[in-house]
């Protein structure tokens, strides 16, 4: 189990910290916006729901947009853009 950010594409990202509970997915989604520029994009996957709500409120505190957020196999799908 190893947390994994990689870039995608031009201005994207994926950000999987399956595996991990509170605070983790937080400080690795919050280290991921960190070394992005302003309008790109993450995808955050997690099997975590309460780390998803604390992730919500750090992008509406920090100014990100989430632009999508879904459930798929057991895992929740965010996708935040850089504010």
């Amino acid at each position: 189990m190893a947390m994994k950010f990689e870039k995608t594409g031009e201005g994207t990202y994926m950000l999987d910290v399956c595996g991990y509970v509170c605070p983790h997915p937080q400080i690795y989604t919050k280290k991921s916006l960190e070394k992005m520029g302003e309008g790109d994009v993450v995808e955050v996957i997690m099997d975590n729901p309460s780390s998803a709500e604390t992730i919500q409120q750090m992008c509406d505190q920090a100014g990100h947009d989430i632009l999508d957020k879904k459930h798929e196999d057991g895992k929740i799908i965010m996708k935040i853009e850089k504010g």
